[in-house]
């Protein structure tokens, strides 16, 4: 009779042999901060003054074309309504945007959107990129977060860049890949793990880039030298257009601090990476799919000014919340440092 093998022996993952987690341990799950330290850090009063000014030189403009806002304060303005119409009303302006950063509706289902045709959502994502573009300065940049959907009878898992990545008069930089660990699990293929960020500029030879204010100091031989000079920038490395950022989780013990009601929400540190290398203090940063405010916290909280649209009210009403929430962290990180 063939006695059975130990389970242990027949279940790989349960193997030191070939589950490096087991050989070399288990990590602890790291779930995102509520917000990251870096974001809390306070400013200088002839800073906060400037800021101060701005904003309100922004909001007189802004009352006369768009009308009272959802909510006005301290780098954080937010309006509740359809964005393709706002942003109509701002290209009648000369009120000019540094950086647009956002992630629409996939067309996939979600209590935020009605599902309509692929030739449908090209169109209508071609005419808000066209506004976009329209009220971005000439040095302006424009970063767009997309996942995939189906295409019938076409793919299953159509990345949508490969849709919209021509459809407005912006130059295309590059496409920057987010990594991520958690997601939905598949049986019949590749369980997916990323999301693409497509990097616009308005001006392929003249644009805001401080790549130094967004440096990887993790290099792996950073005494390193060539003909006796150190190879590697004592700032640190390029990050790449590989991007390695948590997914804001969900779940017992794992769901992240920042976690929102949101169904879809992306993480503070990767729109303060985005933030930093493509605007610079006092500018204007916009999200016209404001969401649950991520942009808006990062953006206030790097001491550039946002400005949101959000065509659902209960979303408005998260965002702020949130808002404030944040304001408050960050000033009892004052106060404890």
């Amino acid at each position: 009779m063939k006695v059975p093998e130990p389970e242990d022996k027949v279940r790989k993952i349960a193997s030191q042999e070939h589950n490096t987690y087991l050989a070399e341990g288990i990590a602890p799950h790291k779930a995102t901060q509520s917000v990251p330290s870096s974001l809390l850090q306070s400013f200088a009063d002839d800073f906060k003054y400037s800021l101060a000014v701005k904003q309100q030189l922004l909001e007189t403009q802004l009352f006369k074309v768009l009308g009272n806002p959802f909510y006005s304060d301290n780098g954080f303005i937010l309006y509740n309504g359809d964005s393709t119409d706002f942003l109509h009303k701002l290209s009648l302006t000369n009120i000019n945007i540094d950086l647009t950063v956002t992630s629409p509706p996939y067309n996939i289902g979600k209590e935020y959107e009605t599902p309509i045709s692929v030739d449908e959502y090209v169109k209508s994502c071609a005419e808000w990129m066209s506004q976009i573009y329209r009220i971005t300065k000439p040095d302006g940049a424009f970063w767009l977060n997309v996942g995939h959907f189906e295409v019938p009878d076409k793919g299953l898992c159509v990345p949508i860049p490969y849709l919209l990545w021509n459809k407005s008069p912006f130059y295309l930089l590059q496409e920057v890949v987010w990594q991520y660990g958690a997601g939905v699990s598949t049986k019949y293929r590749l369980s997916p793990r990323n999301e693409k960020w497509l990097f616009y500029v308005k001006d392929s030879q003249r644009y805001t880039f401080n790549l130094d204010d967004i440096r990887d100091p993790n290099v792996k031989y950073p005494h390193q030298k060539k003909n006796g000079k150190y190879r590697c920038n004592p700032l640190g490395k390029n990050p790449s257009d590989v991007w390695e950022f948590p997914k804001v989780t969900t779940g017992n013990k794992r769901s992240s601090k920042e976690r929102t009601g949101h169904p879809a929400q992306f993480p503070l540190g990767i729109v303060e990476r985005v933030v930093k290398a493509s605007s610079n203090q006092v500018e204007v940063v916009l999200d016209p799919f404001a969401g649950s405010g991520s942009t808006g916290i990062a953006a206030a909280g790097l001491g550039r000014i946002f400005l949101g649209f959000e065509i659902k009210s209960n979303y408005c009403t998260m965002a702020v919340n949130r808002f404030k929430a944040f304001q408050m962290e960050r000033k009892n990180f004052s106060a404890q440092a």
